[in-house]
């Protein structure tokens, strides 16, 4: 995972790490690639100002970053230290040297069965990992998993959950990508665990078909299509298709 150059108005230090480039940035605030003062490399999430502002969004992270870092998974990056009282919310995690699956599929193309099998397995492992700590991810997505050496590394875990409890998420927004929501997270029903099995879902089919499930558009288009419409599993590999479909219904109460 490669990063750019910090900007004019980027911070130079967030707690005790050294900020080096910027690795992305989100809807919910701006990543960066650290160092310690030892000089070993993390990723620092440091959250927008309107999140920072919010006091119910403050209480909500100091409570739900414990429970973050206690996850443990071979395939989810890391969460080692979070700042809470800080002018601006931050989370540090291990930073992996990755490609997004996004990327991957993009300049190489959709992966064949055998990869696609394992990646879908090691996908799950992780969900349900990330579910026996009590969260729920809220944005599984390609541009959410990165491809390290040692194997997927999904990033980005609980903080959409947090970030649905303040008082930014108001009647008409939706928090996420268009293409990579499930249903409820659409209509305003209960964000369990099975949004992530849905989004799995959507994540494998990207990963073995190479296109969005719901297809693309504006964005109203696509989020119609994902409550009203089935995605699209053409070329989805025979040994994955009945666990999608399963994992596709509308009905969260019916999902695996």
């Amino acid at each position: 995972m490669t990063g750019t150059q910090l900007t004019p108005g980027d911070p130079r230090h967030v707690g005790r790490y050294t900020l080096l480039g910027r690795l992305g940035a989100g809807g919910m605030g701006v990543v960066y690639l650290g160092a310690d003062e030892q000089g070993r490399r993390v990723a620092v999430k440091v959250m927008r100002q309107e999140f920072a502002d919010d006091r119910q969004f403050r209480v909500r992270f100091a409570r739900e970053a414990a429970a973050l870092r206690a996850v443990a998974s071979a395939h989810i990056v890391r969460v080692l230290e979070t700042g809470g009282e800080d002018a601006r919310p931050y989370l540090v995690t291990e930073y992996v040297a990755g490609e997004p699956l996004a990327s991957r599929v993009a300049e190489h193309g959709p992966f064949g069965p055998n990869v696609g099998l394992r990646l879908a397995r090691d996908l799950a492992a992780a969900m349900a990992d990330i579910h026996a700590a009590g969260i729920v991810h809220r944005d599984l997505k390609p541009a959410n998993v990165l491809l390290a050496p040692q194997g997927p590394k999904v990033i980005d875990f609980g903080i959409a959950q947090i970030a649905d409890a303040t008082a930014l998420t108001r009647t008409g927004m939706v928090l996420g990508t268009p293409g990579y929501l499930a249903p409820e997270q659409i209509t305003g029903g209960v964000q369990g665990p099975a949004v992530d099995v849905f989004t799995w879902g959507l994540t494998v089919i990207f990963a073995t078909t190479g296109r969005p499930p719901f297809g693309t558009g504006p964005a109203e288009a696509v989020l119609y299509r994902v409550v009203h419409a089935d995605p699209d599993v053409a070329g989805v590999p025979e040994r994955l298709l009945p666990a999608i479909v399963a994992a596709l219904h509308k009905d969260p109460a019916l999902r695996p």
